[in-house]
């Protein structure tokens, strides 16, 4: 009894590296993306456009602060960099709401929206923790027809942030 006890513990000592490799990766633990007007990468959650591994993890797009890039520099989300994929361009009003989905909550330094690489809004968070939902109620000022916004998440305590391009036509 005392050799099978044994023998069945060298064998689970031996498979634990291959049964551990085969099992999928872990999650980072903060995480969000802009779910309205609908981002792209929401765009992929849902099956509106067609997408590789972003539409599993809509919430990883993830990279080191001050990127301006719809991917995050994130080379596994690089088609949400593609202009060209057949993005729904959603009808906006000249003061229109983004709303943040957080899927694990980050304290938070601050929260910019870009159009055309000009910052056309900027909430400043302090380091507090946001909730589940986030809104901003963003002012396109002059603003009008066909725009791509860039919405970063800076997150307090990393050097990292979070990145969603919405394609809008603003007064449209």
């Amino acid at each position: 009894m005392r050799t099978t006890r044994k023998t069945a513990a060298l064998i689970g000592a031996a498979l634990a590296p291959a049964i551990a490799l085969s099992l999928p990766a872990g999650s980072a633990s903060a995480h969000g993306y802009i779910s309205d007007p609908p981002s792209r990468q929401a765009q992929c959650a849902a099956g509106t456009v067609s997408c590789g591994d972003i539409t599993y993890e809509p919430q990883s797009v993830e990279g080191p602060k001050g990127l301006t890039s719809c991917s995050g520099g994130n080379s596994r989300f690089a088609e949400l960099d593609d202009d060209s994929k057949g993005w729904t361009v959603t009808p906006v009003s000249k003061n229109t709401t983004f709303s943040w989905k957080l899927t694990a909550r980050h304290s938070t330094s601050t929260w910019e929206y870009y159009v055309g690489g000009q910052r056309i809004a900027l909430f400043d968070d302090g380091g507090a923790k946001p909730g589940e939902v986030v809104n901003h109620q963003v002012d396109f000022g002059n603003l009008t027809g066909k725009q791509k916004v860039l919405a970063v998440w800076n997150v307090a305590d990393t050097d990292n942030a979070f990145y969603a391009c919405i394609d809008v036509n603003v007064g449209g």
